[in-house]
């Protein structure tokens, strides 16, 4: 009986490098069909008074977001100011993980705001299905409203569906935030990598032209 004949190693291994590029090829092209069957994630944009003067919007609530979770005794009483908090953290949940101006950003601030951004609407009474714009323009909105003295008007601003237990119950939840421990942690990790940045002479959260 004639055995059998056995490819010399170097050859197998030839042929072993042969198809790898291939096989790389599909696995890249399949990742790229799971993805593109995606939803694009929806565009969030801050109001022009969501900061004062020539500052950049996003930086500006990168940091203040920061200080107000992590020092909440300072929206204590503050509906409005804490109303501006809130819509602030729902852009950056939006804005930090799909902008291209924080690329270089770890990865899992994106994820902790997510995890915050339950945290909040569940305290708060944010519908979980509220799209993120609807939220940030209604309560920049109440926020104006309360700064003028017309609570009334916050009250329906704040109203169903996107705010379900209705404005009363919004108002006075604003009033009396907790201590959010996940938005607080999300918070804090974003600007610690805005600070990050800054120190290594990178994008330091603001590009010309944006």
């Amino acid at each position: 009986m004639t055995p059998a004949t056995v490819p010399h190693p170097d050859r197998r291994m030839a042929r072993g490098k042969g198809r790898l590029p291939w096989l790389l090829l599909g696995t890249l092209l399949m990742l790229g069909g799971c993805a593109g069957g995606l939803p694009p994630p929806p565009a969030v944009r801050l109001p022009p008074d969501a900061v004062e003067g020539a500052g950049d919007p996003t930086r500006g609530a990168i940091l203040s977001t920061a200080y107000a979770f992590g020092t909440p005794s300072s929206l204590a009483g503050r509906p409005a100011e804490a109303a501006r908090a809130v819509a602030n953290y729902e852009y950056l949940t939006v804005e930090i993980p799909t902008g291209p101006r924080w690329v270089g950003f770890s990865p899992l601030v994106g994820v902790e705001l997510r995890r915050g951004l339950a945290e909040i609407r569940n305290v708060v009474g944010i519908a979980p299905g509220a799209p993120p714009q609807a939220v940030v323009d209604a309560l920049y909105a109440a926020a104006r409203a309360l700064r003028a003295g017309d609570a009334a008007a916050a009250r329906q601003i704040l109203a169903p569906p996107l705010f379900p237990a209705g404005g009363e119950a919004m108002l006075a939840r604003l009033a009396n935030l907790p201590r959010l421990p996940q938005a607080s942690f999300a918070a804090s990790l974003a600007a610690n990598e805005l600070n990050r940045q800054d120190q290594q002479g990178g994008r330091s959260g603001i590009w010309p032209g944006f």
